[in-house]
């Protein structure tokens, strides 16, 4: 397959990501039996930097934060894919970028979360590295020897 499918399903994937992440992650509840404790401690607010916040407010804040990022990244794949439809070598350093990216981002999330997140950015790397292998550089132009001759109107 060629460089810029492979950058499609990673933009694919990312929207999905964000999309999944905004319905569970930002606005997604916690479990009945945990929600009052959870809500007390996260509702209690202090100062800080000058303002008075809660964790709800950095945990909000970073959940939506995240969701910015990812539909970023989604639409910026997308953009690398049309460019790599011309000149796919030309994006592998870009390309290599995200890969990493997301290559940490799933550590992360292996830390700190479970197993659909992980899985979710995986496959996003699996398709970048792909497409960094897959991608060739331009066809060489062909020498004037090899060209077609120019057609004038008076041949």
């Amino acid at each position: 397959m060629k460089a810029f499918v492979f950058l499609r399903v990673a933009s694919i994937l990312t929207f999905i990501h964000s999309v999944l992440h905004t319905v569970g992650g930002v606005f997604g509840k916690p479990a009945t039996e945990v929600a009052a404790g959870v809500a007390a401690y996260m509702r209690t607010p202090f100062p800080i930097l000058g303002v008075t916040r809660s964790y709800s407010d950095f945990y909000m804040g970073m959940g939506v934060g995240v969701t910015i990022f990812l539909t970023m990244d989604a639409f910026l794949l997308w953009i690398l894919a049309a460019m790599a439809k011309k000149d796919a070598a030309r994006v592998r350093p870009l390309v290599f970028v995200f890969a990493l990216g997301y290559l940490a981002f799933a550590f992360n999330s292996y830390e700190f979360f479970f197993a659909a997140p992980v899985i979710t950015e995986l496959l996003i790397v699996a398709c970048l590295v792909a497409a960094i292998v897959a991608a060739k550089p331009l066809d060489s132009v062909k020498p004037m020897s090899e060209a077609a001759p120019l057609k004038t109107s008076q041949s």
